[in-house]
């Protein structure tokens, strides 16, 4: 490994996605749902009232960017706002409404075969979004509803988007387009993990058309960002064997995780996906496809593999973030407590510095507060160069 230039948040992140030694620790937090819950509840410390976005928060604390979510609503979506989503001659209507301090999102999509109906619900308590109803309702009878709506879907690159979110972000880091799913999560999204189980049983000839088709659609995104220079793009899985087993990685995922890796590489961007729960069974598998790296690895009780494993079982340029779960803001209460906790942990990293990101695994819970933020940056403060 070489030093680079490193006076910079940018020249560091983008030391680790060139598999070269940053200089020092990067910690680059997620405090997307946390920032924006206390900013709508009006409930931000003084200290950062002034603040108007996560970004601006990542700034003043002085820590780097590598986020997939600094450009997303969050009041929306889980992801996405790079890219425009079209269905062709489908007849599709989105309207929304306020209900309390709620907003109901109803999806409605016309096809020659029926009728199909989603229905989000972001909920302002809790800041977040949840799926009242799924898409595709009974899966049984909707068959060639669902497959039009499968076949007719496209995305663009909404580059103008993209530069005015580098612009902003500037030196302080890079960009994660996160805009992408795969064929599995495609079926999550659209009538829920339990539902695609038993479709994959009932109607294996459908789910494997549909699969094909989106993989096709999601692989002309990824090549148009590829090409246009995006250095990073992730797909938004929420990676986890409970839901993801490795028989079903490797019918439903690994080719268009592979291919959509040869394509970041060809110009050259990295993929990773985003895990969320126990990683142990598929760490292998996604290293062999090319993968450059998960999000969000947790340890047990969130996950089921030690940051250290995750790093020695996969292939030596695979970048691993995460080491703050909600475990983590649970159980480390006092500052002593997380220094001793990130100075161990990054002894036990030194070697693997290159590959890996300080970052909260999934996201930062709404309920940790703004002293153990403080604390997690100033024990990297202290410790990021040991």
């Amino acid at each position: 490994m070489n030093n680079i230039k490193t006076q910079t948040h940018k020249s560091r992140v983008e030391a680790i996605l060139n598999g070269e030694d940053p200089g020092s620790f990067v910690f680059a937090p997620n405090l997307w749902q946390w920032f924006y819950h206390h900013k709508h509840h009006k409930s931000l410390p003084r200290e950062i009232a002034h603040c108007e976005s996560q970004l601006d928060l990542i700034r003043y604390l002085g820590l780097a960017v590598f986020s997939r979510n600094v450009y997303s609503d969050q009041t929306a979506y889980w992801f996405g706002g790079l890219a425009d989503c079209s269905f062709g001659d489908l007849d599709v209507q989105i309207k929304q409404e306020t209900v309390g301090s709620d907003i109901h999102t109803r999806i409605k999509v016309k096809t020659t075969a029926g009728t199909l109906e989603e229905t989000l619900r972001y909920i302002f308590s809790d800041s977040t979004v949840v799926q009242d109803t799924f898409l595709l309702a009974d899966y049984a009878n909707q068959l060639d509803a669902i497959e039009q709506f499968v076949q007719k879907r496209r995305w663009t690159f909404n580059t103008k988007a993209y530069e005015r979110t580098v612009d902003e972000i500037g030196d302080d880091g890079c960009l994660i387009a996160g805009e992408f799913f795969s064929p599995l999560k495609m079926l999550h999204l659209i009538l829920g993990p339990v539902n695609t189980t038993y479709m994959i049983m009932d109607f294996p000839e459908v789910i494997t058309r549909m699969c094909e088709t989106h993989e096709k659609a999601q692989l002309d995104l990824v090549e148009q960002m590829a090409k246009a220079g995006v250095p990073a793009m992730m797909a938004m899985d929420n990676l986890d064997t409970a839901f993801h087993p490795p028989y079903y990685i490797n019918q439903y995922c690994a080719s268009y995780y592979e291919k959509a890796s040869q394509i970041c590489h060809k110009y050259g961007s990295r993929f990773f996906i985003h895990a969320c729960g126990q990683q142990k069974a598929n760490l292998k598998i996604i290293s062999d496809l090319g993968i450059d790296g998960l999000e969000g690895v947790a340890y047990p009780p969130m996950g089921n593999v030690s940051l250290l494993e995750s790093l020695e079982e996969t292939h030596d340029r695979f970048i691993i973030t995460g080491g703050i779960s909600a475990t983590e803001i649970e159980t480390l209460k006092t500052k002593k407590a997380v220094f001793d906790y990130i100075e161990k942990l990054f002894t036990e990293l030194k070697p693997f510095r290159h590959r890996f990101v300080l970052a909260p695994s999934c996201n930062t819970p709404i309920n940790a507060t703004f002293d153990q933020i403080l604390w997690f940056r100033q024990a990297w403060m202290k410790f990021k160069d040991i």
